[in-house]
């Protein structure tokens, strides 16, 4: 017979779940944040992409946040099963493929920010202090 606490527990994990799969939160979550995207479409200056790069940053370190919490959430669906009945492999699936999602999203977004600092220190070589634009630097962007 569970216990008022694990009845407590079992509701707020499932309206944590709920919550995780809101529509909302997707769109907080995603890679492509639609202001970071527009930002970064816009960005013209060292401080735009970096400023840019700081976003994705953010970003990242929020969705490795997300990453450990799911996984903590993860760990609990292993240990605690039987508390879950029918339904513990389909949380458990669940939770997986959130933490892959989270940890895709992770990367992609410290992909996005090396990139934007990038071009930032391109930006910064090509308008130094000495006025000399090497040729190589205006190759490449």
């Amino acid at each position: 017979m569970k216990t008022k606490l694990e009845n407590i527990f079992a509701a707020l994990s499932i309206v944590g779940l709920l919550v995780s799969l809101s529509p909302s939160a997707i769109a907080a979550r995603s890679a492509d944040n639609p202001e970071i995207l527009a930002a970064a479409q816009n960005a013209t200056t060292r401080s735009d992409h970096e400023a840019v790069a700081k976003s994705y940053e953010d970003a990242a370190a929020q969705m490795q946040a997300k990453v450990e919490e799911q996984k903590e959430l993860l760990e609990h669906y292993e240990d605690k099963s039987y508390l879950y009945g029918r339904r513990a492999q389909d949380l458990q699936s669940h939770t997986t493929a959130l933490v892959r999602h989270y940890e895709k999203a992770v990367k992609t977004n410290i992909q996005e920010a090396a990139l934007h600092r990038q071009i930032a220190s391109k930006l910064e070589e090509q308008h130094a202090p000495s006025g000399t634009q090497t040729a190589s630097a205006a190759d490449e962007l």
